[in-house]
């Protein structure tokens, strides 16, 4: 087999469109968040969810520590949200401006079209990531159009 590129490989995978999403906990240094493409459903009997965390995340530790999580799935004009939960920021500055609520000791976003809380289950290494697995405990659909992730550019549906 021919060697691939690591950035050919990224850029690739860039043709895949994703759901943007916003995973959060509250860790014992309060809030965390991080945004994650790779999340999706897992199982539906049981319920669970999949949620892929790098290494080194603020936020994988905070899951870690409360042994739960939420996912936000964004809504088309949240793309300030995306990039600001993207970054290295500090996690006080990450939530600067941001409106949220607490949900069972998880923080739910204002304005996403979905929010899944669950109960961390199982926590595997893979790469430079991990993966970790959530029993879904409570969701709310919202009304709106979710944002997406496109040949590296956030956009609508539409």
């Amino acid at each position: 087999m021919a060697e691939i590129d690591a950035d050919a490989f990224r850029s690739a995978l860039g043709l895949l469109p994703t759901g943007v999403t916003v995973v959060t906990a509250i860790g014992p240094n309060g809030r965390s968040g991080a945004t994650a493409s790779a999340v999706g459903s897992l199982s539906l009997e049981p319920m669970l969810m999949l949620v892929c965390l790098d290494r080194g995340s603020r936020t994988l530790r905070s899951v870690q520590e409360a042994g739960r999580f939420g996912i936000d799935v964004l809504a088309a004009d949240q793309e300030p949200v995306a990039s600001q939960f993207s970054t290295k920021l500090d996690e006080p500055e990450k939530w600067q401006g941001v409106e949220w609520s607490e949900r069972n000791g998880i923080p739910s976003l204002a304005g996403s079209v979905l929010w899944i809380g669950c109960e961390l289950q199982d926590v595997l290494m893979g790469g430079d990531h991990v993966i970790l697995t959530g029993a879904v405990a409570d969701l709310e659909a919202r009304e709106g159009e979710p944002l997406i992730h496109h040949r590296g550019a956030y956009r609508g549906l539409g």
